[in-house]
Order: structure tokens, then C-alpha cells, then sequence
């Protein structure tokens, strides 16, 4: 589990002046608590202690947790040569031996001995994640590969520590994969359509995006 505060421009290169950030994800020392934050505009993480800063694209209860498996950043590391600690990615849940961009929208995942979270959508890279980074062209590099990492909504509280198992729940009947509502989302959009099968799972701004594109056809 990683949390971060917000931070200012200090100590991040290429950051504007006085911009706050709160991507700066580190390894929480102890148990931390995940629970619904509230709507999305109002209310940032799910975890406590966790900063959320840009309220309007980040947080609330369709993105109140993020996760990104260990696997993919190993892999990320062999590609940009650098040490990519847990975290690095912004993400809350640093997962291992779980294929989170295969993750079906609605998947639920038990983590440790009560917490419920259910898969909701892509993470859709943005500058402060790019300059995060530092690594040219990363955007359209990061999109490429369709491995984003996944949203999950909060179904059950509970406190969480590093090392809790995560096993799935639930798997619903379905196609509609992380990955592939990410290329929907980004460099497949006549994929929209399809993405409606995940019902009410689905992050109400893709299913927003879904059916003003089938509307348009």
C-alpha cells in the first residue's frame, strides 16, 4: 500500500512553479484504512493519509484506489533502465501475481481480511504523470502498451497492510477487460460501443463517453 502527500514544485523538474502534486506515492509504514471517499469533485483517495490534489480528474468513489502490479513495473524498469520503486507509478496498491490490465470491469478483489474493491477503469495517463516520469514522449508511450493499471471503487472497507493477500471474488460475465476499455478510451475508440457490456460496473464517465459515441454512429 502507497500513499502520498501533496508536494510543490521543490525538488520536481519540469514541474510549473507552485504546482501541487500528490503522485508522489511511497510505501505506508503501517496498516492503512480504505474506505469510500465520497463523489468525485468533492473527495480524493480512498486511503487515509493519502493526498489527492486536482479533485477534478482525480479521486472519489469510481477512482477512490489504484493499483498497478509489480510485475509491469519490473518490466517498465528493464525498458527505461532506471529503479522503478512500489509506487513510483502513483499507484495506492502495488499488486504481485495478479494480471490487473486482464481485470474484467466489475472483477471484485478481497484484500487482506476485509476490504472489497471492484474494478471500475483504466488509468488515462496525463502531463503531471509524464513529467512525473521525466521520460520523453511517455504519454504516447504509455499508451502503447495498454497496460494502465486499474481504478477500483470501494464495495467494503477494511484496513489493509503490505503483504495482504489479494484474491479475486468475483468475475463477471463479460469482456470487457481493463485493457481493452483503455484502448477504447484512447487509440480504439470505435471499441466504445462495446465497452457498454460491463452494465452499471462501468466509471460513469466511460459510460458517459460510450453512449455519446454510439448516439453519434
Amino acid at each position: 500500500m502507497n500513499v502520498g502527500r501533496a508536494r510543490t514544485d521543490e525538488g520536481l523538474p519540469g514541474f510549473a512553479p507552485g504546482l501541487a502534486t500528490g503522485i508522489d506515492k511511497r510505501p505506508a509504514d503501517g496498516p492503512v484504512a480504505v474506505a469510500a471517499p465520497g463523489p468525485k469533485g468533492t473527495a480524493g483517495s480512498g486511503l487515509a493519509g493519502d493526498t489527492i490534489v486536482t479533485l477534478r480528474h482525480h479521486g472519489g468513489n469510481d477512482q477512490a484506489v489504484y493499483a498497478f502490479a509489480r510485475e509491469d513495473l519490473d518490466r517498465w524498469e528493464r525498458g527505461l533502465g532506471r529503479t522503478l520503486p512500489d509506487g513510483a507509478f502513483g499507484e495506492n496498491l502495488t499488486t504481485s501475481g495478479l494480471d490487473v490490465n486482464g481485470a474484467l470491469i466489475g472483477e471484485r478483489w478481497h484484500v487482506g481480511p476485509d476490504l472489497l474493491l471492484e474494478v471500475t477503469a483504466p488509468r488515462i495517463p496525463c502531463r503531471t504523470f509524464a513529467t512525473w516520469l521525466g521520460e520523453e514522449g511517455w504519454i504516447k508511450r504509455f499508451t502503447q502498451e495498454a497496460a494502465p493499471g486499474a481504478y477500483l471503487r470501494v464495495i467494503e472497507p477494511g484496513e489493509v497492510r503490505a503483504g495482504d493477500p489479494v484474491t479475486v471474488a468475483h468475475r463477471p460475465d463479460h469482456a470487457v477487460t481493463v485493457s481493452f476499455l483503455f484502448r477504447a478510451r484512447t487509440t480504439e475508440r470505435a471499441l466504445l460501443p462495446d465497452v457498454l457490456a460491463a452494465g452499471d460496473a462501468l466509471h460513469p464517465e466511460a459510460r458517459e463517453k460510450a453512449l455519446a459515441y454510439r448516439a453519434a454512429l
